[in-house]
């Protein structure tokens, strides 16, 4: 159920799953030559299934409509509505996602907060919407995705030098 409400908030803010599977392939591809858009789309809804990253994104979301609804106090509806370089909340909450699966998602975050590739820097740009939080959920969830991933790797089991 949880599941499900994650995906449909997702849905309702302009983010389907297919999107974040994309940059997780992105990501993967250059290691997994065999990897297909279904795996990395599994990977996705794997996470998403996880009920700390269900319970991330939905206060992220809700704090993105309250700011777009003039809703928060100030100074913190001001800070939403420039997206404050320095406010790094938003940052903060995204990790909790991606420390799911360990340091390779941390760096692989650290990657897509800076490029902001496909989804996300739609989701970056200054418009009616505000996304401070979700831009980086969404490369929280791609990076956990594709820590997921490459832990599961056979690869990642093998130390072979040949």
């Amino acid at each position: 159920m949880s599941y499900e409400i994650a995906k449909a908030q997702l849905l309702r803010r302009g983010v389907a799953l297919e999107d974040i599977a994309e940059i997780v392939y992105s990501l993967q591809s250059v290691y997994h030559a065999d990897l297909t858009m279904e795996q990395c789309l599994d990977s996705v809804k794997a996470v998403l299934q996880k009920r700390e990253v269900q319970y991330t994104l939905y206060t992220g979301i809700a704090l993105d409509e309250m700011a777009e609804r003039k809703l928060l106090p100030e100074p913190l509806q001001t800070i939403m509505e420039v997206d404050e370089p320095l406010y790094g909340v938003d940052e903060t909450m995204a990790l909790g996602i991606t420390s799911v699966f360990g340091m390779i998602g941390l760096t692989s975050f650290g990657y897509l907060d800076k490029v902001k590739p496909q989804i996300i820097g739609k989701l970056n740009e200054k418009g009616e919407r505000i996304h401070v939080y979700l831009d980086d959920l969404v490369a929280g969830l791609a990076a956990a995705a594709s820590a997921r991933i490459a832990h599961k790797s056979d690869s990642a089991n093998s130390y072979s030098t040949t």
